[in-house]
This record gives C-alpha cells, sequence and structure tokens, in this order.
C-alpha cells in the first residue's frame, strides 16, 4: 500500500491550494480516505473524509472552505481549499479508513 500526498505550500491568507493524495497497492473505490492535519505542536485533527458512494463529512472548522472529491479511475483523492487562514497551518496526511494506512504528509504553510 502506498498513499502520495502531494500539493503543499506557502499561501496567502485568504489564498487556496489543493492537496492531492495518490494511492495503490489496494481497492481504493472500496475504501473511505480521511483528510488529517498535524498543526505545529497539537495532535492529530481529522479534516474530513470521502465515503465510498462520494458522501463527504467535514470538521466544522473547515465547513465551507474545503471540499473533499476522489477519481476512482485515477485512485485519487483531492482536497481543495479555499479561503485559508493561518490556523489552517500543518502538515496534512491522507489515510485511509479503519486502517493504519496512511502517506508522508504535505506541508501547508498560511502566511502573510
Amino acid at each position: 500500500v502506498q498513499l502520495v500526498e502531494s500539493g503543499g505550500g506557502l499561501v496567502q491568507p485568504g489564498g487556496s491550494l489543493t492537496l492531492s493524495c495518490a494511492a495503490s497497492g489496494f481497492t481504493f473505490s472500496r475504501f473511505t480516505i480521511n483528510w488529517a492535519r498535524r498543526a505545529p505542536g497539537k495532535g492529530l485533527e481529522w479534516v474530513c473524509s470521502i465515503f465510498d458512494d462520494g458522501e463527504a463529512s467535514y470538521t466544522d472548522s473547515v465547513k465551507g472552505r474545503f471540499t473533499i472529491s476522489r477519481d476512482n479511475a485515477k485512485n485519487v483523492v483531492y482536497l481543495q481549499m479555499n479561503a485559508l487562514k493561518p490556523e489552517d497551518t500543518a502538515v496534512y496526511y491522507c489515510r485511509v479508513d479503519g486502517t493504519n494506512w496512511r502517506g508522508q504528509g504535505t506541508q501547508v504553510t498560511v502566511s502573510s
């Protein structure tokens, strides 16, 4: 199993980024995929999930700003992040729900 996140970087407050998570080694379409993040000095925080039927769920702090989507043909999950705030600064990880499979993470820094 391999999960590879990409798309992180430095962005100004109010800006946008799109993260990608490319998956391989398992039947991608059957699993719920989660995004989680770890801010400096804090624990791992669940951000959002996309279920096998395409439905999504978000933590309150990102509702209306973040959108998770998936492309089962490409085995990729995306996280579109808009109206970014400094408190969104973190390492973002994609994780396969119900397993210990996760990627190495991608750094998102929101700063002026």
